[in-house]
């Protein structure tokens, strides 16, 4: 191999544009020529005059194409990294509400109790949650209305 100066002048402007015709973008182009000689320089094994220039396009190439199979192994991130659990202060806030409402919940009479808690725990219909019960249909959802009232009057303190 003769002299690698001249060797990187007569070859890099040919290496460098291909590798712009590869990748399209500058800054890789410039990335791989300058990769491609220092593989070339490093080599062991001698480079024959006759094939330099394609042996450097060879080493360009598969430079190229490691870059590309590089690129596919990555995954774009959003960029919102927020933890979308609520902070301490919001959780806090969020427990001491439950520690009242079930504070609230406990002072209400058992049959209002039982009927908002099938209603709005279970799903169960009005006419069901009356039957469970024993009472009638309009004192299910008086009841139940009742027990909302009371449970909101906690919300809104």
């Amino acid at each position: 191999m003769t002299d690698f100066s001249s060797l990187y002048k007569k070859y890099a402007p040919d290496v460098y544009r291909f590798a712009l015709y590869l990748s399209n973008e500058r800054g890789e182009a410039e990335d791989i020529t300058s990769e491609t000689f220092v593989r070339a320089w490093t080599s062991p094994e001698p480079i024959e005059m006759a094939t330099v220039k394609g042996y450097l396009f060879t080493i360009a190439r598969n430079l190229f194409l490691h870059g590309l199979r590089k690129k596919s192994r990555h995954v774009a991130l959003d960029d919102d990294l927020r933890d979308p659990q609520p902070g301490p202060y919001v959780q806090a806030e969020q427990r001491q509400r439950l520690h009242s409402v079930m504070a609230e919940l406990q002072t209400l009479p058992e049959a209002s109790r039982s009927a908002l808690l099938m209603r709005a725990i279970d799903g169960m219909a009005y006419e069901e949650i009356a039957q469970v019960l024993g009472i009638s249909l309009a004192a299910v959802k008086v009841k139940i209305h009742r027990a909302r009232l009371a449970l909101a009057g906690i919300r809104d303190a």
